[in-house]
């Protein structure tokens, strides 16, 4: 049996526990950089600029779309301590995918995260630190209205930079949230 000693901090599961995350579907993943550091580039003048770290974590993104057929990279933004991005997995497959393509989204995630780790090992100053935060956070797309919505809300990510609750430089901004990284409003 499993216990948590006393001065282990509880964390509340973001999953539903019933749902099948390898099904086909639309899903809004968020990613955070380790104690939520700047590392992966800066904003300036509303755009994004990434330096080789954040370059080589949109190549990862891509990358993952290689190594797992089933699934499609759609709306996407690396920010300089986080990125979003909507991946669609499809029930189907080409015929050189194999069934060991199909994989839950927290496996493409834990993927993900592993390989951009182990790309931008040399570039960072501790490559033996992890590059990103324990978990994810995720939402099930479920409508076109929400998808539209996540859409904007990832396109519209590097102007709000001066706004968003990850930018350290913000008032908003605080070491310890209640929300998981990715919480945002936006399905306001």
């Amino acid at each position: 049996m499993l216990t948590m000693s006393s001065d282990s901090p509880h964390r509340r599961p973001l999953r539903l526990p019933e749902y099948d995350y390898s099904q086909p579907g639309a899903y809004f993943v968020t990613v955070c950089t380790r104690d939520r550091e700047c590392i992966l580039g800066e904003v300036v003048d509303a755009s994004f600029r990434p330096n080789e770290m954040g370059t080589m974590v949109e190549h990862t993104l891509l990358w993952l779309t290689r190594q797992f057929p089933t699934i499609q990279l759609d709306a996407h933004s690396v920010m300089p301590n986080h990125l979003h991005c909507i991946l669609l997995l499809s029930a189907t497959c080409d015929p050189v995918c194999s069934n060991r393509a199909r994989k839950p989204l927290g496996r493409l995630v834990g993927a993900f995260k592993t390989h951009s780790a182990l790309q931008t090992g040399t570039a960072r100053d501790t490559p033996r630190k992890p590059l990103w935060q324990r978990g994810y956070y995720e939402h099930i797309i479920r409508d076109d209205g929400s998808l539209d919505r996540i859409r904007a809300y990832i396109a519209a990510n590097p102007a709000n930079w001066e706004l968003d609750r990850e930018n350290p430089n913000t008032s908003s901004a605080s070491p310890r949230r209640a929300a998981p990284c990715g919480a945002e409003q936006w399905m306001v």
